[in-house]
């Protein structure tokens, strides 16, 4: 387990940017925290950064579910909170995604268990008080299979 702390957005961003750099086709991002713990503004700073496009316009997918992006690997951002059973992620067609993209899922606890092998959980806390400017510190949770991410964490402290 790795813990980051990020005192602004923009912090909670860079982090999210690097992991876009490093990331690979088979990485399942599993984003937890509470509603407004800024699980989408972590995977838009993803997304942005994959598609090398800061400006590019990245809607959250609460009522879609899934939101794809022509990147490199594909990238498929979803929010399952909507779901009212963890077999309705079939019907998304994200299993046959799974080995060659890169999955941002929001609210994973909603997921049945076996897509969680492999994940890299990323939980997301609310830290203090909010700034003049809304801005408020997070503090970054990383879980997974050491040997899977440990590459891929390198250096974020």
């Amino acid at each position: 387990m790795i813990e980051i702390f990020c005192k602004n957005q923009r912090a909670t961003e860079n982090v999210a940017e690097t992991l876009a750099e490093r990331a690979n086709g088979g990485d399942l991002f599993a984003l937890t925290g509470d509603l407004g713990a800024g699980k989408s503004t972590f995977a838009r700073a993803f997304i942005r950064a994959a598609l090398e496009d800061p400006d590019a316009d990245v809607p959250s997918p609460t009522f879609t579910l899934v939101q794809s992006y022509a990147a490199t690997p594909e990238i498929h951002h979803t929010d399952l909170y909507r779901l009212k059973d963890p077999d309705e992620v079939y019907e998304l067609g994200l299993d046959e995604e799974r080995d060659t993209s890169v999955l941002l899922v929001e609210w994973p606890d909603r997921m049945p268990g076996d897509w969680w092998q492999g994940a890299l959980e990323i939980t997301l806390k609310r830290e203090g008080k909010a700034t003049e400017a809304g801005d408020e510190a997070r503090r970054l949770t990383f879980k997974g299979d050491q040997g899977r991410w440990q590459d891929l964490l390198a250096g974020l402290l």
